[in-house]
């Protein structure tokens, strides 16, 4: 066995664009390899901006051997009477590659039958690897591919050279002009040309002699150490940037940070905008002293070293000093402004061509938020009333600022500065903030309960209005982020234990689409209800996949989704209550005793069924169904009042066996209309005690 050793030499490749492409061809490569039966070990992928490569550890010389059984004809035509082969056997042979002496004759459920073992041929891996690379390089995905000179491929940026070794054996394919060796290329400036690679597990040290170090881990652990390293001479700390480390470890091939400067003036502007300026425009990373506050200092990391350090930071710091510059003037027109008059110029910012301005959105948000505050059972919410309103009123005024236009992921986080030097409470300024989030998967959720409401808020307005006009996420197609939105709803909703009914709050956000003059339509009431069912809908599905995803059974979820998702903490925790149900040895027969007695129902004619009347038993097993059902009843009224759906189960599960009895012993379709009328109210208060906390029929 031998490693298998690919690189793909090219001019500079976005750091984006690297790790996900080496997953990709990883992927590929192997799948390969498996696909044409050729053993392989552990794979690691190794990148710069001018390098994608890729190494397999022990992989096979040759495929693997594989037996094919094949069937041929039936034994009665593959030979004749005196049992010498007919020309069908010796055509299966051939098609076989057999000789017809090594044919037999197997019994199948269809009768006799000719049947050969056929051998796949093996031949040597380098052989294949070599014909499949080509399509395997060039399948790489990007986000954007180009054409380069004459040539007919295209690729992330322009192919200079390609690498193949498989051991020490050079594989040999082209790509346009473009021929495969055993040659790689050093750090551009300081070890430029062509460096031959004797053996893959050559392949490190011989760049790291070349001024590259490949290996993308190495690479950002020392990168790393070192502006750590630099920031400990200047007395700061690093601020903390994991996901600037990813990028700028993909911008260099040997990392050479230097530490810059800029004036003190700029800390008057937000240090967020100051952090947003380095990170963003120039992938600097941002200095803090001990207590965190932001220092006058940063540090650049280049992709070569100068004699003189020095004049590199005086290059960084005159390009910095242009963005912070504009920042700062950016800052002080903003402060000439109150965040009231930027709300006033959002009637001018378009939310959606068909559904209106940011303006009217903000309008929307003041209402919705007022119906939260005024729900009767959320007595801390209404003391917020106040506090959410003003909020609402400016959550997108930050919006037409001159810092946002600049800076757009600021949107939120300028909003609370100036909320903040106007004067605004704490409780408006942070909310102002945090209504944007979660901003992705994972994300960090609002804090402050005013922020969790108008987050809420924000979110159904947007969901409602996509709705209303068609805009529903279809396949992998959610340019609205819809999905994300609602799965940041519950999130919140969960989290903060918010009990209000999500229906009603849609039923809101939908009618003030569909209200108004401001309105984009004229009043349906059968077209809200629809699309009020579609939302509803959309976001049981994200509860779904979500509460799965943390590890609840899909049975458990889609049970008590089923029965109601409107209040939210109520809905997990009767999902909690049924995965652990799922869990008792007897759960099985529990279930199938329950879908029964639903099944039945759904069959059966509920209209105008009368109350219970034991006068008409004429079994024990009914009377004794009736006794247990009247009275766990009551048991399970309590309990599932406070929220105690594992007693409830509990005691609901007690009445199994009275159930199982009364459908061993009780035929419930009886030509008597009353008996059977009878019998059936009593499978219904039967049901009628866990209809509200599960649907059997889904387990």
């Amino acid at each position: 066995m031998s490693d298998l050793l690919i690189e793909i030499g090219a001019e500079e490749i976005p750091a984006g664009y690297i790790v996900p492409a080496l997953d990709a061809f990883r992927e590929s490569v192997l799948k390969a390899l498996e696909k044409n039966r050729i053993e392989y070990g552990d794979a690691k992928c190794f990148g710069t901006p001018r390098r994608l490569a890729l190494m397999v550890k022990d992989v096979g010389e040759m495929q693997q051997a594989e037996t094919v059984t094949i069937t041929g004809p039936p034994a009665s035509a593959g030979f004749d009477k005196n049992g010498n082969p007919t020309i069908a056997a010796e055509k299966f042979a051939e098609k076989a590659g057999v000789k017809v002496d090594e044919i037999k004759i197997v019994d199948t459920p269809k009768g006799q039958y000719l049947s050969a073992i056929k051998t796949e041929k093996c031949e040597v891996s380098a052989t294949i690897i070599e014909a499949m690379l080509p399509e395997l390089i060039l399948g790489i995905p990007f986000p954007k591919s180009m054409r380069w000179g004459d040539f007919s491929i295209s690729f992330a940026r322009p192919i200079i050279s390609l690498m193949a070794l498989l051991g020490e054996t050079v594989l040999d394919f082209r790509l346009e002009d473009i021929r495969s060796s055993n040659e790689t290329f050093g750090h551009p400036f300081m070890h430029p040309g062509r460096f031959k690679v004797a053996n893959p597990s050559e392949y490190t040290k011989v760049l790291r002699d070349a001024g590259v170090i490949v290996d993308m881990d190495e690479r950002k652990q020392l990168m790393r150490e070192k502006i750590e390293s630099v920031a400990k001479e200047n007395n700061s700390k690093v601020l903390a940037d994991e996901n600037l480390i990813d990028i700028v470890c993909n911008l260099v091939e040997y990392p050479f940070p230097v530490l810059g400067k800029f004036d003190d003036e700029f800390l008057e502007v937000p240090d967020e905008v100051l952090i947003t300026a380095m990170r963003e425009h120039q992938k600097y990373f941002s200095l803090v002293d001990d207590k965190g506050s932001l220092k006058p200092c940063f540090i650049a990391v280049n992709n070569t070293r100068t004699r003189d350090m020095n004049i590199v930071a005086k290059g960084h710091e005159k390009v910095l000093r242009a963005r912070l510059s504009d920042a700062k003037f950016f800052y002080k027109v903003d402060l000439e402004s109150t965040m009231d008059k930027f709300a006033e110029k959002l009637k001018k910012v378009t939310f959606h061509a068909q559904l209106g301005s940011m303006f009217e959105k903000r309008e929307r948000l003041v209402q919705l938020v007022s119906l939260l505050a005024e729900l009767p059972e959320n007595a801390e919410i209404s003391a917020l009333k106040a506090d959410l309103i003003r909020a609402a009123e400016l959550c997108k005024a930050d919006l037409v600022s001159q810092m946002v236009i600049e800076f757009t992921n600021l949107q939120g986080i300028i909003g609370r500065r100036y909320a903040e030097k106007g004067g605004e409470t704490a409780e408006v300024a942070r909310a102002i903030e945090e209504h944007y989030r979660p901003t992705h998967s994972g994300g960090q959720l609002p804090e402050t309960l005013t922020g969790r409401l108008l987050a809420i808020a924000d979110k159904i307005d947007t969901i409602c209005g996509c709705f209303a006009i068609d805009l529903v996420p279809t396949g992998a197609s959610d340019p609205y982020a819809l999905r994300r939105q609602s799965i940041g709803i519950l999130q919140i909703m969960l989290d903060s234990g918010f009990t209000f009914s999500l229906k009603v709050l849609v039923e809101k956000s939908v009618a003030l689409y569909f209200s108004d003059k401001k309105t984009i339509y004229v009043a349906d009431k059968k077209k809200q209800a629809q699309i009020v069912e579609n939302i509803i809908g959309f976001i049981k599905t994200r509860m779904t996949n979500m509460l799965v995803e943390q590890g609840y059974t899909r049975e458990a979820v889609a049970s008590a989704i089923s029965v109601s998702c409107d209040n939210l903490p109520d809905t997990l925790l009767r999902v909690k209550a049924l995965d652990l149900l799922r869990k008792a040895p007897d759960f099985e027969p529990l279930s199938a005793a329950f879908k029964r007695v639903v099944n039945i129902l759904k069959k059966a004619d509920l209209e105008e069924l009368p109350e219970v009347n034991d006068g008409l038993f004429e079994n024990g097993a009914e009377k004794k169904l009736y006794s247990a059902c009247t009275g766990v009843a009551s048991r399970v009224n309590e309990l599932t009042k406070n929220g105690n759906y594992d007693a409830a189960l509990k005691e609901i599960a007690a009445i199994r066996p009275d159930v199982d009895h009364f459908f061993d012993d009780v035929m419930v379709m009886v030509d008597d209309k009353a008996v059977r009328k009878n019998r059936i109210a009593l499978l219904s208060a039967v049901a009628a005690i866990f209809e509200n906390i599960a649907d059997f029929s889904q387990i």
